[in-house]
Formats: C-alpha cells, sequence, structure tokens
C-alpha cells in the first residue's frame, strides 16, 4: 500500500478511532487510574479498593449473586431456547409462538422490571403469580371464611389455642347458642343462610352458631337469631372432654349444627381452623426468593432471543442427518439429544456466552425489582459499583469493581471471539 493510500486510510479511520478513544479507551484507562485512589480522590490507595472486593460484605454479597446468575440464568434462558426452537418447527402456528416468545425483547428492561415487580406484589388481588398461587393452593387447601370472626357483648364464649371455647360444659335437650361478630354480610360464604334457632333434641346437643350484628331495641334481639342475621356455614364445632375432642360437626347454611349424646357435658370450642388467616401466597421478593424471582424476569426477556439464534441453527442442520438416524431406529428423544444437540453445539456456545456476558452486567432489572427492604440479598456487581459510586460516594471502590467486571468479561469474549474465527475459517 502506498503512502497516500496508507493517509487516506487513516482519514477515514480517524472519526471512529477518535470515536473508540473517547468513549471506550478513555473510560477504561480513567477507572483503572481511579481505582488506585481514595474516595475523595487526593490520596493514593494502593491495592486497598481491590482488597475491599473480597472483604465488604456487600461486594461478597453481590460476588455470590453474580455466580447465581452466570450459573442459572444463560442456562435455562439456553435450555427454554431450545426446547421453544425444536418443538415450534412441528406445528403450523410456529412462526405466531416465537412472535410472542420474543416479543419482550421489545421492551427495555426497565419497562420489564416494571412489569415484573407488579407481577411480584405480594397481595394476590395485584400480583399475578400470587393470584395463581393462592388460587393453586385454595383449591387443596381453601382457607377460611372467618378469619376476623370473634364473640361479642355477653358471649358465651372465650378465646383459647387460636379458637373460642364455651365458658360452661353443655347439656343434651338443651339448645346452644354460639353468636359471633366481625365479618361484613358480602364477606360471609356462598352456601350462608338466614340463621334459624335450633331445636332441642332429647340426648343430643344442638345449637347456632351465626352473625349476631343486630343490635337497638325493636332492631334486633342480642344473643338470639334475628330475620337479617346469617349463619356461619362450614363452622367447624368440637366437643371436649379432659382436653380430648369426643364428638365434632359442621354448621349447616343456617347456622345450626347437632351433636350426639357423647357430647353432653363437654365443652363446645370453635377450633383455631375456622379462624386461620386466608393463605397470602408467596413473598416472592423476599430474602431467601428475590435472586431466583429477578432471575426469572431475565429469562422471560432472553428465552427469545436465544430461541430466535437457535431456531436460525436449526435451520442450517442436514434434514439427511436427523432422517437417517430414525431410519437407524433411534426415536425422538435419541434424535434430538444424539443427533440435534451435538450438531447445534456451536450455536448454543455462541448463546451461552453471549448472555454469560449480559448477565455478568445485569443492573436495571434487580435495581427496579427488588425492593429496599431486600435489594442487599439481591445485589450484584453492577449495583454495588452505582451504589458504591453515587450513594456512598466510593469512587475508588466503585472504580475497582468497574474494572474487576471488564477482567470478568474480557475472557468469555475472547472465547467468544476465537470460536467466531473458527466458524469463519470453516
Amino acid at each position: 500500500m502506498t503512502g497516500s493510500r496508507r493517509t487516506v486510510a487513516a482519514l477515514f479511520l480517524l472519526p471512529a478511532l477518535v470515536l473508540l478513544g473517547a468513549l471506550v479507551v478513555y473510560p477504561i484507562g480513567y477507572s483503572v487510574v481511579r481505582s488506585f485512589y481514595n474516595a475523595s480522590g487526593d490520596g493514593f490507595a494502593g491495592a486497598d479498593n481491590y482488597k475491599a472486593l473480597f472483604t465488604d460484605d456487600g461486594i461478597r454479597t453481590a460476588l455470590k449473586n453474580n455466580v447465581i446468575w452466570v450459573v442459572f440464568a444463560p442456562t435455562v434462558s439456553t435450555a427454554l431456547g431450545l426446547i421453544f426452537a425444536v418443538l415450534t418447527e412441528r406445528v403450523r402456528w410456529g412462526t405466531a409462538f416465537k412472535l410472542v416468545v420474543f416479543m419482550p425483547m421489545a421492551i427495555s428492561m426497565l419497562a420489564a422490571g416494571i412489569i415484573f415487580r407488579l407481577v411480584y406484589d405480594q397481595d394476590p388481588d395485584k400480583g399475578v403469580a400470587n393470584a395463581v398461587w393462592v388460587g393453586v393452593h385454595d383449591t387443596f387447601a381453601e382457607s377460611s371464611a372467618f378469619p376476623k370472626a370473634h364473640p361479642g357483648r355477653r358471649s358465651p364464649l372465650v378465646a383459647r389455642d387460636g379458637g373460642f371455647v364455651t365458658k360452661a360444659a353443655v347439656r343434651a335437650g338443651q339448645p346452644v347458642a354460639l353468636p359471633l361478630v366481625g365479618v361484613a354480610p358480602d364477606q360471609m360464604p356462598d352456601g350462608a343462610k338466614k340463621a334459624a334457632a335450633a331445636t332441642a333434641e332429647p340426648g343430643r346437643i344442638t345449637g347456632t352458631t351465626w352473625q349476631d350484628f343486630t343490635r337497638g331495641e325493636g332492631v334486633g334481639k342480642l344473643g338470639a337469631p334475628d330475620p337479617a342475621e346469617l349463619g356461619y356455614a362450614g363452622m367447624r364445632i368440637e366437643a371436649v372432654k379432659d382436653g380430648k375432642v369426643v364428638a365434632s360437626t359442621e354448621a349447616a347454611g343456617d347456622g345450626t349444627f347437632t351433636l350426639p349424646a357423647s357430647a353432653d357435658g363437654a365443652l363446645l370450642r370453635l377450633p383455631a381452623s375456622n379462624f386461620k388467616e386466608p393463605y397470602n401466597g408467596v413473598d416472592w421478593l423476599g430474602p431467601a426468593l428475590v435472586t431466583p424471582a429477578v432471575i426469572g424476569s431475565y429469562v422471560w426477556m432472553w428465552a427469545g432471543f436465544a430461541m430466535v439464534l437457535i431456531a436460525a441453527g436449526l435451520a442450517g442442520v442436514p434434514r439427511e442427518l436427523l432422517e437417517a438416524a430414525r431410519v437407524d431406529g433411534a426415536n425422538e428423544w435419541q434424535v434430538f439429544r444424539r443427533v440435534t444437540v451435538p450438531l447445534l453445539a456451536p450455536v448454543l456456545a455462541v448463546v451461552v456466552v453471549t448472555l454469560m456476558i449480559n448477565v455478568l452486567k445485569v443492573f436495571d432489572l434487580v435495581y427496579i425489582i427488588a425492593p429496599g427492604s431486600s435489594q442487599d440479598d439481591a445485589n450484584v456487581l453492577a449495583l454495588e459499583l452505582y451504589r458504591k459510586g453515587f450513594a456512598e460516594g466510593q469512587p475508588g471502590i466503585a472504580s475497582a469493581i468497574a474494572v474487576f467486571l471488564l477482567l470478568l468479561v474480557i475472557p468469555v469474549m475472547l472465547f467468544n471471539i476465537r470460536r467466531l474465527r473458527r466458524e469463519v475459517r470453516r
């Protein structure tokens, strides 16, 4: 190449080199230099900032969480992408499915974080995750309809062991009134009917348990069922003698119940199971589950990316090899495991490595989804860098974290570049 040609080439490269130097080389160099200075920037700190990477509790938690992210997020995203790519090849609406799965990539991390902050809301009336979880739970273990019920004025019941028990023993042939208050009429069970006074039955214990809310002369009578009051349908009543349950039953829709003669002389107990609080779901954003929950939101976004790349690789797999394996007697699982996956290994490696680089720098999702009470437990290196540099006024340590992140990313990038070069040579 002649001197004039080199000059022209240099002139064309100059704008790109200036931008590369200003936006990449200079910030990296400045961060490296800054990482050796103290918080004020006036004094030389030596390697103290780097020592803090392994002694500071917040940074160690962030490092541990980054390891969890690097191990699970790329693996799960790639596995789901592989499954989606293979299965959608066999259905007519595969293109539409791929579009739906890839759609989360069209939104920003900020928007995804806001969406999943709502999805993981503790209140089942707001959070989709807990709405589904509570629905499944209540299908197998229905919650009590009377969590707020309690005895009112002049009640024959007293509190004991989370439930209520009669003050005196009951006798056969004498109807028992077990009034409660505290449940709004619109919160009563669907099977609740107008409360009815129990009739005496020789040799049996009869009674009524109902919502005794009417008050005032001429409006309703305290301690007796009134026409506007509803029975506690399904309320469990137990007869207890010497600490043992000798008989039990459930109230009918009108609140009436009947116990056998064995209950004569026993105390009637409304056990704590009648008053347990409704199941409120899982604390997705609590200290124990916040990191898996945030990783779940990441997988929701990036599984589509993995699926598209793997589907492109799958389109280049020779069909003759798959058919030859089937002709040789291999079932679909064996074809997938022994033929499809090995042929897709280069593509899978590119996807995994790309996602590993991506998760090492994850910040937005953790910052937005994790509430303040559990953000320390969900901490990652990029978030800790932000906190040290902007919230805690320790730019030296923040720069050390940035350099450490760069050192973590460089080997993965080199691996990816070498693999891409090998693919090009082929």
